[in-house]
C-alpha cells in the first residue's frame, strides 16, 4: 500500500503537457513574433498551468483560453521559472503584461480587465521582442484574426 501511495504522490508533482498545441503570433512594432504554444482550454489545464516545469524554451509557451472576455487573476504557485504574463483580448489585442513574474508567489496577478486569453512566455520576452500593450496577436481564438 506504502508504495502505491508513493508512486501517485510522484506522478501528481510531475510537470502535464496541456492537451493541444498551436502557433500564434504576436505583431509588434519590432516584427511578427511566432510561438509553439501548449493549449489549456479547461479548468483542469488552466489550473495546473506551467507548474512544477523547469524549464520553458524561447518562443514557446502556454495560451490559456477562457473563451470568453472576462476579468481574471493569476499566481505562480508551485511554477518554479519566471514568465511573462500577456493578457490578450477577445479581439487579439493585449491588454497588460506581467514582466518578470517572481517565481512560487502566490500573489495575484490580475489582467487589468477582461480577457480571452493569457500567454505565458519565459521572462524577458516581452522586453527582448519589444512586445507591448495594443499590439495584436493572431490565432484561431481571436475575432478577426487568422
Amino acid at each position: 500500500m506504502l508504495a502505491a501511495v508513493a508512486v501517485v504522490a510522484v506522478i501528481a508533482a510531475a510537470p502535464a503537457q496541456a492537451a493541444g498545441e498551436a502557433t500564434i503570433e504576436i505583431i509588434s512594432k519590432s516584427g511578427v513574433h511566432a510561438f509553439a504554444v501548449e493549449l489549456a482550454t479547461n479548468e483542469d489545464e488552466r489550473s495546473r498551468g506551467l507548474m512544477f516545469r523547469k524549464q520553458l524554451p524561447d518562443g514557446h509557451g502556454m495560451l490559456f483560453d477562457f473563451e470568453q472576455d472576462r476579468p481574471v487573476a493569476f499566481w505562480m504557485h508551485n511554477t518554479y521559472i519566471s514568465l511573462d504574463m500577456i493578457f490578450i483580448t477577445g479581439d487579439g489585442h493585449i491588454l497588460r503584461i506581467a514582466e518578470s513574474t517572481e517565481p512560487l508567489s502566490d500573489r495575484l496577478i490580475p489582467s487589468g480587465g477582461p480577457v480571452r486569453a493569457v500567454l505565458e512566455v519565459i521572462a524577458g520576452t516581452a522586453r527582448k521582442d519589444g512586445i507591448a500593450p495594443g499590439d495584436r496577436v493572431t490565432g484561431s481564438i481571436f475575432r478577426g484574426r487568422r
